[in-house]
Formats: C-alpha cells, structure tokens, sequence
C-alpha cells in the first residue's frame, strides 16, 4: 500500500500544509491516476473547516473532486481505459450499484445511502478511516466511476466540470431546460457560470441574476440573454411569474422568496448550493397561489456526468478557470470568500 504526497488539513482551523496519506494497491477493476489538475470546489473549503454539522469532517482531511489526471496503472478486468489515457473523477468513487436509483444511473442517491465520496466518506477499502480527495498525487479508484476527457479541450479547464459542470448539468436536464423555455441562473461563482453556458447552450432563454453590477457584462459574454440585479426590485418585478426554472446556485443563506415569485405556475425554484445554514423559510402562499415547487438537486450519476462531458466536448465549453500551484491552496480558500475568482481555482497538482 504506497503512501504518495497530499495537501492535507489537519483541524479546522489551521492551514492546510503539504503530508502523506495511503493509497491502496490496484485491484483487478481499479484504475491508478496521476492527478494532473484538481479544481477547488466550495464544499472543499467547507470540510476542510468543519463547517457542515449533518456531515462532520475526519481528520486529516484531503479535499478535492474535480479530478484530471493520467491513467498510470489498470487492473486485469479493466477494460475501457488503458496506460496513458486522461481520465477523470468527480464526487463519486463508488455506491451500492444495485438499489433502484444506482440501477438507474442515479449513484449520488443510493437509496441504501452506500455512496462513497470522493473524500471524507467512510472508505470501504479500509485503507484510510476516510476517502482521501484530489489534492493529491495520484488516486486510484473503481473502473465504473472514472470518466473520459474530451480530447480537444483544456484538461485544466475540465476539471471543474466534475462537479461545478455536473452539478448545474443535471437539473437543467432534468427539468428540461431547452428552447421555449424561460431559465433563471442565481449567482456567477464556479457554479453559475457553468450554468449560464449550458443553459444558453441547450437553447433556453438564459437570465443571469447578480448582486453584483461589475458582473454583468461577464454574464453576457457567458452567454445570458439577460442579466438582473437581485438586489434592484423594479428590474426584479419586471419578471414575476414568468420564469418556467430557476436554479439556485447561491451558497449562503438568503431569502428565496424574491425568486419564488418569479416563477409562472408550475415553475421550479432549484436549490443546488448548500449553504452552512439555513436558508429562511419560504413563504407558503408564493407556492399554493401557484403550484410553484422548491427542490434540490445534487451532483449527477456517472451516465450523465459522461453525458455532460461528451456534450461539453461538441459545443466546446469548459470552465473558466485561474490555475494555481499547491502552496497557494490557502490563498485560494480566502479568495472564494471574498468572491475573488472568475470562475474556479484549478490546482497544478503536477507541482506538488
């Protein structure tokens, strides 16, 4: 079992600093990655301080999902990778396979709640205590929960597709985001500004919704038809009940109430940032006067993950990314506080 070298947090308060973690040998359906690129997702942040109570962090902690790297090794029943291939991995590495939403291609909600995530989850090898992430050296992980790279694009600039990508992907799939269709995206951070360019690119009518006026020329070269200031009530009144979805990005607690109303009847307000605390609770008449919905939505399956890949691959979108070297991880994490990225950090794991 190699030890390889990580970024790793300690506790939830000090930095994190360079460390050794375990990984375990390939077994016959496993694939070995050489991490090229990993992005930095908010929720990295979030576990590498504890700040999530229903799901409390293990120490040492390796964050990280949103994985690029270079098939190294396969085992002797792999069969769609081989040495040398790019290949990702996003915030699955494994699950039940055989419930009904596994068998259905939805491995993010086993109904067994067997997922196994990418790092702080209950690591079924018993090599760690917990899964270990992508701020790392290499990772290796089940055949079946690797993905393959577009070739014509940027292997930085995918990786953030592993989870920002995929995780604005799924509900603008499931909720049928298209043409004909009036689509809301609420913030331009890592995750919004994935889902302005797909929704523009499924050929819906795409509005951007912004506290920040600096960030509306930005929206539209992105691709939003429209952008709004949130916090401008006239520009917001101009379009109640005309929204067929809205998909919530925001990842601090705020009132929904302002966007619930924009929906028309049968609308949906999708919730896809997790946020430390709650959100304040939703006026009930905005959604019996017109059989509005608020739902959640979280990351996407492997089948659609790859789906989203292949699509990114022939409309030529990827993320817009700052790369960085390992040593400015911490940097990074108090920037994404301050909203200071456009649009995700991407580590150069090739420099650790």
């Amino acid at each position: 079992m190699p030890n390889v070298r990580a970024i790793v947090a300690s506790n939830a308060t000090t930095p994190l600093r360079n460390g050794t973690i375990p990984r375990r040998d390939v077994g016959a359906d496993d694939v070995e990655l050489e991490i090229l690129f990993c992005g930095v997702c908010h929720s990295d942040l979030h576990t590498a301080r504890n700040e999530w109570a229903v799901w409390p962090t293990v120490y040492p902690c390796v964050p990280g999902h949103e994985i690029v790297g270079r098939v190294t090794k396969v085992g002797a029943r792999v069969r769609a990778f081989r040495k040398g291939d790019l290949a990702a991995v996003g915030c699955m590495v494994d699950s039940c396979g055989d419930c009904p939403s596994c068998r259905e291609g939805l491995e993010q909600y086993c109904d067994r709640l067997a997922t196994v995530f990418t790092y702080n989850a209950p690591d079924p090898h018993q090599t760690a205590p917990v899964t270990y992430g992508g701020y790392a050296q290499s990772i290796v992980v089940k055949e079946s929960f690797v993905l393959k790279v577009p070739k014509n694009l940027a292997p930085a600039a995918v990786a953030p597709l592993l989870c920002a990508g995929i995780t604005l992907w799924s509900p603008l799939r499931h909720w049928q985001a298209g043409p004909g269709k009036k689509v809301g995206i609420v913030g331009l951070g890592g995750l919004g500004h994935m889902g302005v360019k797909f929704a523009h690119a499924l050929g819906a009518r795409t509005v951007l919704f912004t506290s920040s006026p600096s960030k509306v020329a930005d929206g539209k070269r992105l691709g939003a038809d429209e952008v709004v200031i949130s916090k401008d009530a006239t520009a917001m009144q101009k379009h109640e009940r005309s929204f067929d979805l809205i998909v919530n990005t925001v990842a601090a607690s705020h009132d929904l109430d302002p966007f619930v109303t924009l929906l028309r009847r049968d609308g949906t307000l999708v919730l896809v940032g997790a946020p430390e605390h709650p959100h304040k609770s939703p006026t009930v008449f905005n959604l019996l006067l017109a059989r509005r919905a608020i739902a959640g939505s979280g990351i996407g399956g492997i089948a659609e993950t790859q789906a989203m890949l292949d699509f990114c691959g022939e409309k030529n979108i990827a993320s817009d990314i700052e790369l960085i070297a390992p040593d400015g991880i911490n940097t990074a994490f108090e920037r994404m506080l301050k909203s200071d990225v456009k649009y995700r950090f991407v580590i150069d794991m090739k420099k650790l």
